[in-house]
């Protein structure tokens, strides 16, 4: 097991090149989850192998054409900032070859999570995400359900997440480190691992993520537990291998971040920090600056 800490935890962006940041199983410490995000000039292209994963591609900026021994779209993305409008996300099965071409330069992500499992290619369509505002008063945030449970695929959960300045989200705390079944076979909690890559609307912005296990943690019974605080910038990634992970946005600044979650199910399972739950209940609104668009 790694020992995390809060230099590990966060995952800061190259100086410079096409790849602005990756995450692997092994850099991670953990079995599901890689991730890349990437910058592609007009016209230029880049090539994946799925192999044995579910693979999914959501647009940060630009425009791109994807083709592929699946199916080929034109036209995924278009938004000129991740806080101007919702993504597109293009999911595609295992054993998918895929060129994609920009057809109006910018940046993309791109996740890959093992599966012996085949689902359908499917791009998801902005006009077709569910999107809501959760939470209240200052713990106002919107989300964007790219991929949510439910979902005809294997693991990936892929989610979009606005918190206004000043505002928090991922709270009250929360944890889905263990797999937890009910007595009447609901699922009460999944064992996830999960990236959160952050945008920032100014480039002076940041957020502080604190990400901490809790006693019953498999980590802390190793003597491997954490509690540790990361201040996230613009194209920063956050890990979160296990434990709770309440973010806040800085005053003044708008925190963008894509989450990808995967593990032992298809779902977002959670359950809350048990000193702070109690906080839902006491919203009195939500947050008018809220939705973005």
């Amino acid at each position: 097991m790694m020992q995390y800490t809060a230099e590990n935890l966060l995952v800061r962006p190259a100086a410079s090149g096409d790849v602005i940041l990756s995450i692997t199983p092994k850099s991670a410490g953990w079995e599901f989850i890689s991730f890349q995000a990437r910058r592609l000039a007009t016209g230029a292209r880049v090539s994946f192998d799925t192999g044995e994963n579910e693979f999914a591609l959501v647009n940060l900026t630009g425009r791109y054409r994807v083709t592929s021994n699946r199916g080929s779209w034109s036209g995924i993305g278009g938004r000129s900032s991740v806080f101007t409008g919702g993504a597109h996300a293009l999911y595609l099965p295992r054993r998918t070859h895929l060129d994609v071409t920009a057809e109006e330069g910018g940046e993309f992500a791109v996740t890959w999570v093992p599966t012996d499992r085949d689902s359908a290619a499917w791009l998801i369509r902005p006009e077709n995400v569910k999107s809501g505002i959760r939470g209240g008063d200052n713990v106002s945030r919107q989300i964007n359900d790219l991929l949510p449970p439910g979902s005809p695929v294997h693991r990936l959960v892929l989610v979009e997440v606005y918190t206004p300045s000043g505002n928090w989200s991922s709270y009250p705390p929360h944890k889905h480190d263990r797999h937890i079944v009910g007595a009447d076979g609901a699922l009460i909690e999944a064992d996830l691992e999960e990236v959160y890559f952050y945008k920032i609307d100014r480039p002076a912005g940041f957020a502080y993520q604190r990400v901490y296990t809790n006693p019953e943690s498999p980590l802390q019974a190793a003597g491997l537990g954490f509690d540790a605080i990361v201040r996230a910038e613009d194209n920063c990634a956050v890990l979160v291998p296990e434990g709770y992970h309440p973010v806040v946005s800085g005053p003044g600044y708008t925190t963008y971040y894509l989450n990808v979650l995967a593990g032992s199910a298809q779902s977002l399972a959670n359950q809350d920090d048990p000193a702070h739950t109690w906080v839902k209940q006491a919203y009195r609104g939500t947050d008018s600056r809220l939705p973005l668009y």
